[in-house]
């Protein structure tokens, strides 16, 4: 068994979005993405599906350029291939969860673009 808790040490970076490892599982890896309001992490894909869950604040989630705001509570899935970035609109907490087979350092090297 392993826990973790989205919410524990969480800091907020006026200058880009900070990525923590949560935990990860047998067959997936669970990111916790903490954006300051203002804060872009710029167009990018991945091979593999993702899911994002808005666990507080809000967003503008980009896909293919069209804009989805999401807020607290909300989910989206996308398959793989799918260009997308995230605009925080307010001091948010994303979880993002990736397949076993995609790898964290891809989600790190996006906020070092």
């Amino acid at each position: 068994m392993t826990t973790a808790n989205i919410y524990q040490d969480t800091v907020f970076n006026p200058d880009k979005p900070l990525i923590k490892v949560l935990l990860e599982t047998d067959f997936t890896k669970e990111i916790r993405i903490a954006m300051h309001r203002g804060t872009l992490m710029k167009e990018h894909k991945t091979a593999f599906p993702i899911v994002v869950e808005i666990v507080e604040g809000s967003i503008d989630f980009d896909v293919q350029g069209t804009s989805h705001p999401l807020k607290k509570g909300d989910l989206i899935a996308l398959e793989g291939g799918v260009p997308h970035s995230l605009k925080a609109g307010e001091n948010s907490i994303i979880r993002l969860t990736l397949t076993k087979d995609d790898r964290t350092n891809r989600v790190a090297k996006v906020v070092e673009k």
